[in-house]
């Protein structure tokens, strides 16, 4: 009987073992074949996320350099207007000059302020050691000295790096009495980058390395600086790349590793923002969840093994609180990063919804004349149509298609208005391209013609023999044009004889001047300021001229204003010409 029942027990055991032996089988191939899914997924979305954002650092990094450019953009202005150092210019003593400057630079927060004379001496400036030095010669004083408005330039340090500086002209009873200069500390970010694993750097709009976390790299172009980077530089130390079972294919090599490239365009002067992102956040997630998989099926094996011993309850519960967590911050992450993704968005519609308004608006204007424009062909199409009607009832086919062809012209002629009009309500592009000047010109004055038929406004336009080109958005300085052409019609409208004068002329910049006969401008100073206007209430708000401003900037040149000679305003939009070497790098 003993015997009996222990060749019994022993049967019992023997299907009980296969059983668990195949349960475990079968989970290490689940195990396997979760894992090879799951890493294929993963590591897609956790390369998008990542590189999302490497994007959202980027708009912030691009963010705060316009935010500090900005800042100091207005410093010059400021101190343009003080009276103390217009007064220390007029009598020449500068005694109490660089201790007012220096009250001022910790409150600024700029790099140095530097006051010059009409001959470009250095007279006052936070930096004692920097007095006597002669800047006759520097385009920050040159360019200040010529315009009314606060010049940005860029220029290459002896001992290495660049320096960035704001200049403005001080005047004395209507004459130039010196140059404020404030050099904007951009190096600031340089070391803030510097404490990432990112490599940063900012290219101007030639290509050339402004700013970068890398030293070697400044003054370079991008691709002859990856060259010649160093076995031990900045992007070799921020890629540690492993290379395992979870690599992607990489945006771009350097040094023989894997990076993530990220380009996005700073609205401002032309400049581009680049980052290098390594992979390797990618990998340690995804092994990460890989990981958790792994322990998740470790959990199924070990409640396989917990049938035949409870001595693992315990590290069960441990794993499950633990895998608990992981889930609350994953879907944590997840809900910050789409609201930054949002916030993204929002911001890029927020740029462009303040010019977009202010070109409905001068369709708006344009509408009652377009209105009066399409009434003539439609009155002399109904007359066409009547001519033709009563010749086909006398049997006069031939003249009666001749009215069809002169409604057929008309037609054309109300297409071609509305199609301009249709382009012109268009967004910009979100990329430069070459832009004739005078293509976008005529563009402009047709949609002006209208108004400029009911005015009666003598036009007088002088234009090269050659193409002018710029790289620009067309639909932008087309904006920009309308809006000059607007308000020299507006200047005229008191006038018995008005006249606009339109020279287009390209040397070391493409120039456009739009002259008129009015009354000239009162106040020259706050005339780009936003909101600013001299118009009936009801006429203009004041942001035509503060939008053009920030185009024209944006496009890398700028928007001047002053008083004719024999009367009347001059609006002169200058812009970098596009020359065969910047063609071919683009």
């Amino acid at each position: 009987m003993a015997q009996t029942t222990g060749i019994s027990a022993f049967r019992n055991s023997v299907p009980l073992s296969a059983r668990v032996r195949f349960a475990l089988l079968a989970l290490l191939v689940a195990a396997v074949a979760t894992a090879w899914f799951t890493n294929r997924l993963l590591t897609n979305r956790f390369t998008e996320a990542t590189q999302n954002r490497a994007e959202l650092r980027l708009a912030l990094y691009s963010g705060n350099l316009v935010s500090e450019l900005r800042r100091n953009a207005i410093v010059p202005q400021l101190l343009a207007r003080d009276p103390a150092l217009i007064g220390a210019l007029n009598s020449e003593d500068f005694s109490q000059s660089s201790q007012r400057l220096i009250s001022f630079v910790d409150e600024i927060g700029a790099a140095s302020l530097v006051l010059l004379d009409r001959e470009g001496r250095t007279v006052a400036a936070t930096d004692r050691n920097r007095l006597g030095e002669t800047h006759r010669g520097s385009g920050f004083f040159v360019d200040a000295l010529r315009s009314n408005t606060t010049v940005f330039s860029v220029q290459e340090r002896e001992a290495g790096g660049f320096s960035f500086a704001y200049s403005r002209r001080l005047e004395s009873q209507g004459h130039p009495a010196g140059v404020i200069v404030v050099e904007v500390d951009l190096a600031k970010f340089e070391r803030a980058w510097a404490g990432i694993s990112d490599a940063v750097l900012v290219t101007d709009s030639e290509g050339t390395i402004i700013l970068a976390t890398e030293p070697r790299w400044r003054g370079l172009p991008v691709e002859t600086a990856l060259e010649r980077q160093p076995a031990d530089g900045a992007i070799e130390r921020a890629i540690r790349a492993t290379a395992d079972w979870t690599q992607q294919e990489a945006d771009a090599y350097l040094q023989g590793e894997a990076v993530m490239r990220i380009d996005g365009r700073i609205p401002f002067r032309g400049w581009t923002l680049t980052t290098f992102t390594t992979y390797a956040n990618v990998r340690e997630r995804v092994n990460a969840v890989l990981a958790l998989e792994l322990m998740g099926f470790a959990i199924l094996a070990a409640l396989a093994f917990y049938t035949l011993s409870r001595k693992t309850a315990v590290r069960m519960a441990l794993f499950q609180r633990e895998s608990a967590d992981l889930r609350v911050l994953n879907a944590r992450l997840q809900r910050e990063i789409a609201e930054r993704e949002r916030v993204q968005e929002n911001l890029a519609v927020a740029e462009q919804s303040l010019a977009q308004s202010s070109k409905l608006a001068a369709l708006g204007e344009m509408s009652a004349a377009v209105s009066h424009e399409l009434n003539q062909p439609l009155a002399a199409m109904k007359t066409y149509l009547a001519g033709a009607r009563l010749l086909l009832s006398r049997n006069r086919p031939e003249e009666s298609l001749a009215a069809f062809h002169r409604i057929d012209d008309l037609i054309e002629r109300m297409g071609a208005i509305t199609r301009q009009l249709k382009s012109y309500a268009r967004k910009g592009q979100e990329s430069f391209s070459p832009v004739d000047m005078a293509d976008a010109l005529a563009s402009s004055m047709s949609m002006m013609e209208p108004q400029l038929k009911s005015r009666r406004v003598k036009i007088q336009k002088i234009l090269p023999d050659a193409p002018v080109r710029v790289m620009g958005d067309r639909m932008r300085i087309e904006q920009v044009l309308v809006n000059l052409l607007r308000n020299a019609l507006d200047a005229t409208k008191s006038v018995g004889d008005p006249q606009v004068e339109i020279i287009l002329a390209a040397g070391e910049t493409a120039t456009l001047s739009v002259r008129d006969n009015g009354h000239g401008i009162e106040d020259l100073d706050a005339l780009f300021e936003p909101f600013y206007t001299t118009k009936q209430p009801g006429d203009g708000v004041g942001l035509g001229l503060a939008i053009s401003s920030g185009i024209v900037s944006e496009l890398g040149g700028r928007l001047t204003a002053r008083n004719g000679e024999d009367g009347g305003a001059v609006f002169e939009m200058q812009l970098p010409v596009l020359n065969e070497t910047i063609e071919a790098a683009e």
